[in-house]
Formats: C-alpha cells, sequence, structure tokens
C-alpha cells in the first residue's frame, strides 16, 4: 500500500484485475452487411457474420496506434495484436476505461518498441499499474464522470457545430459572388488577367540569405494565414525560389484540395511549389485574386486538374487557363470590402470556439485528474 493514497485506494498491475489476451491471427472479415464489430488497432470497425468473444472488454491497440483504448460491451472480433481486456475483478470496467484512455496512450507511446511499426507486449500491459478505489467508490466516480463527460460532449458538439456554420457562412457567401454575377462582368481566363514574373533564384546568394521563405508547409489551409516562418539562411536552403512582393497573390499548386492561398504583405521568397501570381492591375485587383482562388468553382476545376499518379499539381497551363467572370475593377473593390469583413467575422468567431473546445478538453483533463487523485465528490 502506498502511504500516499487515499484511504482505501490501492495500486494494482492490469493483469492483477483483468485477463488479457490478443485477438486472432487470421479473421473473416466477412461482407460490409455483417452483424457484428471487427476491432483492429487503428480503431476503425468493419464488420463479419462470425464473432470469437460475447462479452464486456476494453480493446487496446498493440501497434500502430498504441495504447488507443477502445470499450465495447456485446459480440466482436479483433485482429492479432489488439489486446482484449476482459473478466475484470474488483473494478468496473468502465471506470477502467476512462482511467487508461489518453493516459495509457500517452505512457506507452514512450514505451513502445520497434521503430517503423511501433508495437507494446502484452507483458507491458499486464505490469501497468493503476490506482483503483473501492467499488462502492468506483460507482460513484462513474456515475459522476458519465454526467460530466456528458455535458462537455454536448457542449463540444456545440461549439463543432458552431464553428463549422462560422465557415460555411464565408463559403457561401463567396460562392454566391461568383454564381450571381453582373450583365457588366467579363468571361476572361487567368492568362488574362494575372502573370508569372518571377524567376528562379539561388537562395544561397547572401543578398537573399535575411529574406522570410514561404513554403506550402507555412500556410493554413483555407485561411491564407502564415506560420513559423524563416529566412533562408535560418531554413539553409539550397534549391531555386521564387522572389515575390506585395503586388502578388501566392497559390500553392501541391494539393489543390488544402486551398493555400497567401495575399502577400512582404518581400521573400517562397518555394518551387508556389505559382507567385501578379495581377493585371488595369483588370483584376490583387484582393480579388485571392478571393477567386479561394472559390469553389476554381478549387473543383484545379482539383480535378490535379489528378495524376503520387503528388496532386496543378501545372502553370491548366492554371491559367481557368475561365471565369470577372467584373469592373470598381465592383470588384466593392466585393471585396465585404469579403474582407465577413472574413475577418469569420476568423473571431472561429478563434472563440476554438478556445472553447481547447477549454473543455482541458475541463475533461481536470475533472479526470481530480478522479486519479480521489478528489471527486
Amino acid at each position: 500500500m502506498d502511504s500516499g493514497l487515499r484511504k482505501g485506494w490501492k495500486v494494482c498491475k492490469l493483469g492483477e484485475v483483468c485477463e488479457i489476451k490478443t485477438g486472432k491471427k487470421d479473421v473473416n472479415e466477412g461482407n460490409p452487411n455483417g452483424l457484428y464489430p471487427f476491432f483492429t488497432c487503428a480503431k476503425e470497425h468493419t464488420y463479419i457474420d462470425n464473432y470469437s468473444f460475447d462479452l464486456e472488454a476494453l480493446l487496446i491497440a498493440g501497434n500502430g496506434n498504441v495504447g488507443a483504448v477502445n470499450y465495447y460491451n456485446g459480440k466482436f472480433d479483433a485482429y492479432q495484436r489488439t489486446y482484449i481486456l476482459y473478466n475484470f475483478k474488483n473494478i468496473l470496467p468502465k471506470l477502467l476505461f476512462i482511467l487508461l484512455d489518453g493516459t495509457l496512450k500517452q505512457i506507452m507511446f514512450k514505451q513502445k518498441l520497434g521503430n517503423t511499426i511501433p508495437y507494446i507486449k502484452l507483458g507491458m500491459l499486464k505490469n501497468f499499474t493503476i490506482q483503483i478505489p473501492p467499488l462502492q467508490e468506483q460507482e460513484k466516480i462513474v456515475v459522476i464522470l458519465d454526467e460530466a463527460f456528458s455535458a462537455i460532449a454536448k457542449a463540444k458538439a456545440n461549439a463543432e457545430l458552431n464553428l463549422q456554420n462560422a465557415k460555411e457562412l464565408f463559403e457561401s457567401y463567396l460562392q454566391s459572388v461568383f454564381e450571381n454575377r453582373g450583365e457588366d462582368w467579363e468571361e476572361k481566363t487567368l492568362s488574362d488577367t494575372c502573370e508569372i514574373t518571377s524567376k528562379l533564384i539561388d537562395p544561397k546568394e547572401s543578398k537573399y540569405q535575411n529574406l522570410i521563405h514561404i513554403g506550402a508547409g507555412n500556410i493554413e489551409a483555407q485561411k491564407g494565414t502564415l506560420v513559423d516562418l524563416k529566412t533562408a539562411k535560418e531554413e539553409n536552403l539550397i534549391s531555386g525560389k521564387f522572389l515575390f512582393d506585395e503586388t502578388m497573390v501566392l497559390y500553392s499548386k501541391i494539393r489543390p484540395y488544402l486551398m493555400k492561398v497567401v495575399r502577400c504583405e512582404l518581400k521573400g521568397l517562397c518555394s518551387a511549389d508556389i505559382y507567385p501570381l501578379v495581377p493585371d492591375k488595369n483588370i483584376m485587383t490583387k484582393d480579388f485574386l485571392y478571393h477567386l482562388l479561394l472559390s469553389n468553382h476554381f478549387t473543383e476545376y484545379a482539383i480535378k486538374g490535379s489528378q495524376r499518379a503520387g503528388m496532386p499539381k496543378v501545372n502553370r497551363k491548366y492554371l491559367f487557363e481557368y475561365t471565369f467572370y470577372c467584373p469592373p475593377i470598381q465592383e470588384q473593390k466593392q466585393i471585396v470590402k465585404k469579403l474582407n469583413t465577413l472574413q475577418e467575422q469569420t476568423k473571431k468567431l472561429e478563434s472563440i470556439y476554438t478556445q472553447k473546445l481547447q477549454d473543455l478538453d482541458e475541463l475533461k483533463k481536470s475533472i479526470l485528474q481530480k478522479a486519479f487523485n480521489g478528489e471527486l465528490t
């Protein structure tokens, strides 16, 4: 007995409070219309007609997503390297799931074996220690946690819905701009309205060493926000890069479904996998080009043209062949003003709901910590 434990609590090994076995090497997965779930180490369910187990159990990923925990009560089957915890003694399965979920994964991942395919051994699980309270207290804790986690899950679902609604509001308005064109809008191609004037330079030259470098990884999908920027010198760049300046819009040609577009507000270097586009100021504003490249119509076009083996990319010829309707400059400015305002409001809402989701996750961790410390009342 650890003197630091609350009265009645004790430290046990997993192997002392339940039996642990592995799933089968060969499982007949049957067809998608099978009756019972089949658990793999990825915690993903397919369905099978035949099953090996009909019991209340915890299933733990022994490789891949090592330490991930799932609770199930009923008929199921499991693949080898999925560890099945059952026949529980002196501990409620739901409480054990709560105690292990997240914590086990965090600890086991540090202790995992293998580099290419991480895994844990049965003995590692059997010797994993937990603190458990008396059964009567376990029942109270489970009731409290069930109620708390249900409320947190409901709050998270609402926050996630509000977050999605905020994003869809902007996307819907942006889409409507290009669907409801005016009579004076002219049909254009990107080649009519913008060009690429930059040439590849050697970033190792001293005059470029202190310039900021933007790669696809520095651009947040759909947001146009830049993160983790470093200079050419800090990144030790050696391959050719494009110069860009405040007149340009950067468009990442890699994986166009990510919609990585940036309005340039500084001078610097960008990856050769990014197109630095210069709009013709007599035909199109930089801001209008930015929103055009974020539109669903353009994105669908780009995705269609990037369907190829290996890495999806949009080649330059295909990019400049994109056809759209372009409003007069003054109308572009009015449209952009509304889009910019709505985009800023959307970002604020996204920030609020994202923070709320983080706060709810922290609240759940705090409640769990109190459960571990025997502080739930």
